[in-house]
């Protein structure tokens, strides 16, 4: 499994991808906002979403798991 983490600290406003979707690399996957910006949290590598760990609203520290790739 991969997992795709936060950059930074922040608030999830925005889910664009859902288990079982095929992503590809450089994908924009979560959305977060911090410090009243946009911020699109991007996949390393191509796959499968297998698992979301998060929920929108929810506050996210720096390297917090978003979601998983198979």
């Amino acid at each position: 499994m991969k997992q795709v983490t936060a950059s930074m600290a922040g608030t999830v406003i925005q889910l664009l991808a859902q288990a079982g979707a095929e992503v590809s690399a450089g994908a924009d996957v979560v959305m977060l906002e911090s410090m009243k910006m946009e911020v699109p949290i991007q996949t390393e590598s191509a796959g499968k979403v297998a698992s979301v760990k998060v929920n929108i609203g929810d506050f996210v520290n720096e390297g917090d798991v978003l979601l998983e790739l198979e």
